[in-house]
């Protein structure tokens, strides 16, 4: 299990496979954009729905701030596609599957769900600058209001 990223650390870079099947790499944003990576367990559970459509739902206030907002989960870039035809998601999501980008950002580890503990994404957010740098690290992250929580830090902060 690795540690969480530090603020002002450089952000891993990352060309990953988006749900389309086509590479999104961290680089095509630097001076661009604010990048929000976020991770999450797994597509179409409760939990993620809940996380990914409050982000679908504030994705003009994104926008509009200059972010781009990527998912980030194991899933493989087919159920990614459904994910986001069922729930209409306007972001991509990119496929992890070795959890590689998981761990370079200290999102895998070990995690309990009814006394069990095993290794699983631990749902976290990070927040990179334009310069590449992280501004910013959710640790914890709360389905229900992620799409807010990180959108007021931004008007605050960024």
């Amino acid at each position: 299990m690795s540690s969480f990223l530090e603020v002002g650390a450089k952000a891993p870079a990352f060309s990953l496979l988006n749900q389309d099947g086509e590479t999104i790499s961290l680089k095509d944003f630097k001076g661009e954009k604010i990048v929000v990576l976020y991770f999450y367990p797994k597509a179409m559970t409760p939990g993620c729905t809940t996380q990914a459509c409050g982000i679908r739902d504030s994705k003009r206030k994104y926008t509009s701030k200059g972010i781009v907002v990527l998912g980030v989960s194991p899933d493989t870039p087919d159920k990614l596609d459904k994910f986001r035809v069922k729930e209409k998601l306007n972001f991509d999501l990119l496929s992890d599957p070795d959890h590689a980008l998981a761990d370079a950002y200290g999102a895998w580890g070990k995690k309990k769900n009814y006394g069990k503990e095993y290794m699983g994404v631990i749902r976290s957010t990070f927040i990179i600058g334009k310069d590449g740098k992280i501004l910013h690290v959710m640790p914890k992250v709360n389905t229900k209001t992620h799409h807010e929580d990180v959108l007021e830090w931004i008007q605050e902060n960024a």
